[in-house]
């Protein structure tokens, strides 16, 4: 199955394999045989002796605080070595510190992947990338050139006491004259002797919360980007690196690279006088701009980056361009990305043409899954602008909440993109490695505050402290930012629908220990059954950001917060006890399940309403945990279910009334129940507050807010993205089986055409088992016609609706079936 574990003998560090893959059809007849190759890396810490080294420049904070940007130039490093020969196989291994770029002999290499390596907690760690030199080296002179960028060099929640505020970078090869060869010619390292210069580039920010930035180019030094990667170059003059000793893990960054996508085009300039112009890219999106321009040498033309027409610049996202002697440039990012729709180009002496511009997004080299795609418009928006607006998140293999704000990986947040993303990208890898980070920063507490505060960072409450055991903090591996138990909780719920979507247990063995140290954590702050506020003032979130929430308050101890965290709690325990079920951890699978249910008979004896058959406030966000948990006696749910039906119809006229954490779980409850009606009725509504009001007011991606203009929120966030899912499993159908994770088996359930208001749709989901097909129409005459494609090696569940509300169940091995139904 998909599911192949390697078994042959060991495998040794930096060596060439090839696998071979036998393919056999139902009729035992063997296609072809398949071959390709991969490389090792190093697996033992003990085999790195390359140095860390930088430039002797250290990030000022004093110096950031006063101008509001970064004192650094991101720093060229170079290494010039003899060769008697060219070389069979030469594999450069290069961890850093904040961003590189390699080139080797005046040539780029892997120039189309940008912003390396994966974001990463580099208070821990470092991760490293494997660059194929050998097709760049020459026999005779070689040189190797490291290009660093500060980014999270400089971020203040990876301060520490050895590690420097400057980009850092570790890397070696052995060169081997042949590809099969296991004695190298010569090893190449960083260390002492290599010579660093500081280049032309440098950030504009702090790369700290609202002053992400941007970067800033010097033109007046152009003539030095023709040579200094090359051979040629004389380096006499350039100093000696700086040798660091920082106490980091190297690991393999097992994760897609980014790169740039979808290229962007400007629809507008408008002149604003005065050598200023507007530009209008069509579409709100993160990543790099290219821009050419004009004027005298030494001038400065300045690029604000807003999301709203109304600002010049929203969240001080910016960069720059000095204009050299020739009079022109080309301003491009390098070491940063900016987020915005608008682009206020100042300094200018004459309008830019629109060929000019160009952008590109930039994300983690994910594949897309899915294509999906329905009768109704606004459903159709709704899907694209959702699965846009994840794409502009989802940068170095994290999932940020905004990408020009903030650009920390909050765990609530991820309650909203998680089946999403993986329902309709190949998300394996990218989990996988998130899932690394968030076992990183157990044991550290949350960072509210200044970190560059020595009298406070690692002091205060929510400072950071290294408090130990199975505390999370609520954003990983970045640490800052406020939350509560449905934020460090991802780290039991995410494994969970890992498992389920890939069908690999693996997932659930490497962090199981990490789930537990979360409960424990948890039960110490549980009495009678029920969870209990803890932490400082931004550790306790329930719900965030409803309709209205900002004007009626969110982070306080209401009803709705503590009934909500302790539904939420009761879901990851329950979700924990499946997983050691799943492992045969027979003892904490009894103990969590006893859990349950004595913390679920405190809350529905504490927050039930039997009056109404609602939990505390009665709000949606309660209904809705107390719904996903299963808090309430099996009798009770139905009622439950039903009152929570009459909140969303009636009370709130068919429209959404939670916020980021309580939605995600209200979309999860209503689709493991096929309510799509219910879902129908919020994703179809176009005034406030909805995803078509955002339609109606000119988004181009989901906001942080239903509101539109509040003060300091962002317009490109992860708040809203949980109907990415419903569309790919509730409106086309294509549904896990959850006694088959990993769609060896699966199910196809499409919903009355109802309850959808949709007259046809179709998915096409390259699931982990294979390319999944599901397409509905109603026809003239009022009948449904169902296609469906199940892949090799794979069966499937057909549940056929009928004009009773029934169903007819088929079970359907490999291949493709039309299924017809009259309404």
């Amino acid at each position: 199955m998909q599911q192949i574990e390697y078994q042959g003998k060991s495998l040794k560090s930096d060596r060439r394999y090839t696998w071979t893959l036998l393919v056999k059809d139902e009729n035992g007849i063997e296609a072809p045989p398949a071959q390709s190759e991969w490389t090792t890396g190093l697996f033992e810490q003990s085999e790195w002796s390359a140095k860390w080294i930088g430039s002797d420049e250290v990030f000022d904070y004093k110096i950031g605080m006063k101008k509001g940007d970064c004192n650094l130039a991101d720093p060229w490093l170079r290494k010039t070595f003899m060769l008697n020969e060219k070389p069979g196989r030469a594999v450069l291994f290069v961890a850093s510190v904040g961003y590189h770029e390699l080139y080797v002999n005046g040539k780029q290499i892997d120039s189309h992947h940008v912003l390396s390596p994966a974001a990463t907690d580099h208070t821990k760690r470092a991760r490293y990338i494997a660059y194929d030199i050998a097709g760049a080296l020459q026999p005779g002179k070689n040189a190797i050139t490291i290009w660093l960028g500060a980014s999270w060099s400089i971020f203040p929640g990876y301060i520490t006491e050895n590690l420097p505020r400057t980009p850092i970078v570790r890397a070696q090869a052995d060169i081997y004259k042949n590809r099969s060869d296991t004695s190298p010619l010569l090893r190449l390292q960083t260390d002492e002797t290599w010579k660093t210069r500081p280049s032309p580039n440098r950030l504009l920010g702090t790369w700290d919360f609202g002053n992400m930035g941007g970067e800033i180019f010097d033109g007046l030094r152009e003539q030095e980007m023709d040579d200094f990667s090359s051979v040629s170059l004389d380096d006499t003059n350039w100093k000696s690196a700086t040798v660091y000793n920082p106490k980091l893990q190297v690991t393999a960054q097992r994760v897609e690279k980014n790169r740039l996508f979808d290229e962007i085009r400007p629809v507008a300039i408008e002149d604003r006088g005065d050598g200023v112009w507007r530009v209008d890219m069509g579409v709100n999106f993160a990543g790099w701009t290219e821009i050419k321009i004009a004027g005298n040498p030494g001038d400065r033309i300045d690029f604000l980056f807003s999301e709203r027409q109304q600002n010049e610049m929203t969240f001080r996202n910016r960069s720059a361009y000095i204009i050299g002697a020739s009079g022109r440039g080309v301003f491009r990012n390098r070491f940063n990305y900016s987020s915005g729709r608008w682009i206020t180009i100042k300094g200018l002496k004459a309008k830019p043409a629109l060929d000019d511009i160009r952008g590109w997004n930039v994300r983690t080299d994910v594949g897309r899954a899915t294509t999906f795609e329905c009768s109704d418009p606004l459903q159709n928006w709704i899907y694209n602008r959702v699965c846009w607006t994840f794409e502009n998140l989802s940068i170095g293999g994290m999932v940020v909440d905004c990408p020009q704000r903030e650009r920390m990986g909050y765990g609530g947040d991820a309650h909203a993109t998680a089946e999403t993303a993986m329902y309709n990208y190949r998300m394996a890898a990218f989990y996988t490695k998130w899932l690394e980070d968030w076992r990183d920063v157990q044991g550290t507490e949350a960072m509210v505050g200044s970190m560059n505060d020595p009298d406070y960072a690692r002091k205060a409450e929510t400072s950071g402290r290294l408090l130990g055991g199975g505390i999370m903090p609520h954003t990983a591996p970045t640490y800052w930012g406020g939350g509560g138990p449905g934020w460090g909780g991802i780290c039991v719920v995410l494994p969970w629908y890992l498992y389920q979507h890939e069908g690999d247990a693996r997932v659930l063995e490497t962090n199981f220990d990490m789930i537990k140290k979360w409960l424990a954590f948890l039960d110490t702050h549980v009495e009678g059954g029920l969870l209990k506020r803890f932490g400082g003032k931004w550790d306790f979130l329930g719900d965030w950001l409803w309709p209205n929430a900002t004007a009626e308050g969110m982070n306080n101890d209401s009803a709705q917060t503590l009934c909500l965290n302790n539904c939420y709690r009761v879901y990851n325990i329950k979700t924990a006890a499946k997983i050691a079920r799943v492992l045969g951890r027979e003892a904490e699978a009894a103990e969590w399940e006893n859990q349950a249910r004595v913390s679920s008979r405190a809350i529905h004896e504490k927050y039930y309403n039997a009056g109404d058959s609602s939990y505390a406030d009665g709000s949606m966000a309660c209904l809705a945990g107390a719904l996903l948990a299963d808090v309430m006696p099996s009798k009770l749910r139905g009622e439950v279910m039903q009152r929570l039906e009459h909140e969303i119809l009636v009370v709130r006229k068919g429209r959404m009334h939670a916020g980021i954490t309580a939605g995600a779980m209200l979309f999860k409850v209503l689709r493991d129940e096929d309510r799509h009606d219910l879902l129908h009725s919020m994703t179809s509504q176009t005034d406030y507050p909805s995803w078509g009001y955002m339609r109606e007011n000119g988004a181009t991606t989901l906001w942080e807010m239903w509101e539109k203009d509040l003060r300091g929120h962002s317009l490109l966030h992860s708040s809203y993205l949980f109907p990415g899912a419903w569309y790919v499993d509730g409106i086309a159908g294509i549904k896990r089986d959850p006694e088959h994770p990993g769609f060896q088996h699966f199910i196809i359930r499409p919903p009355h055409p109802g309850d959808v208001g949709v007259t046809w749709a179709k998915a096409a989901f390259d699931s982990p088992a294979g390319l999944i097909r599901s397409a509905w129409e109603i026809d003239a005459n009022g009948n449904m016609r169902l296609r469906v494609s199940v892949p090799p090696n794979t069966s499937a569940t057909i549940f056929l609706p009928d004009n009773k509300r029934r169903h007819k169940i088929m079970s359907v091995g490999a291949g493709n079936y039309t299924f017809q139904a009259g309404f």
